[in-house]
């Protein structure tokens, strides 16, 4: 499915039978409109509510770009062309940009955090993404500095603790090499002394999950006493 598909969907979901106020009640005109900023933040959705509109005959102009700080009160964008069509994309147009503005915005916000404490650190995204949703989701996080980390399942293995419910540590890394040579393992761990058995026990990446900073300290200084960083 392309990425037009995929926002289409969102305006047939909001107008199954079209937008029978607009069709009621407004004549077949012209008219133009602006969307402003109603916070500071780093704009994204910029894309895709373009192309919803321009789909839709409408005619986009603006000077502002995805991944642009944006002040309240900017004017983010000009849309210009038949009012019926205006009226069935911008409510969409601006949940779009909303949502995705917030997500670069906070993640812009966290990356610059971690990065003033250990600039080669980086802030991922997770799967926690809204259904229907997550190829503009992890695009929004790209856009405010971020690394997506997997996209679906089917991305990379990542054995988390409700695996581990179900088979022990040890075996699951076992089980997850012998499965692909090919791919990284990254295992969730919640104790420095898993920690030090997923690294003995292949991980590429272990994931230190739900520590306070002083958990995470104690488990670097374990891992590098045993050699292990």
């Amino acid at each position: 499915m392309t990425e037009l598909d995929e926002l289409l969907q969102f305006i047939r979901e909001d107008a199954p039978s079209g937008d029978v106020t607009s069709d009621a009640v407004i004549p077949d005109v012209d008219c133009s409109a602006v969307i402003r900023a109603e916070h500071d933040g780093i704009l994204a959705g910029m894309h895709e509510s373009t192309l919803l509109f321009s789909h839709f005959g409408v005619t986009v102009t603006s000077r502002m770009n995805d991944g642009v700080t944006v002040k309240e009160g900017d004017v983010i964008l000009s849309v210009s062309g038949p009012a019926k069509k205006i009226l069935l994309v911008e409510r969409t147009a601006l949940n779009i940009l909303g949502r995705m503005s917030g997500i670069a915005t906070r993640t812009s916000q966290m990356t610059a955090i971690v990065r003033a404490k250990n600039p080669s650190c980086r802030v991922a995204g997770t799967r926690k993404t809204c259904p229907g949703f997550r190829r503009f989701d992890k695009r929004a996080i790209q856009i405010g500095g971020g690394d997506p980390h997997r996209t679906t399942l089917s991305d990379g293995i990542l054995i988390k603790d409700n695996h581990l419910a179900l088979v022990p540590l040890e075996e699951a890394l076992r089980a997850a090499r012998a499965y692909s040579a090919y791919r990284k393992i990254e295992i969730e761990v919640e104790s420095a002394e898993d920690a030090v058995k997923a690294a003995r026990g292949g991980a590429d990446i272990v994931m230190l999950d739900n520590m306070t900073p002083p958990q995470v300290k104690e488990t670097l200084a374990l891992l590098t006493k045993n050699g292990l960083r």
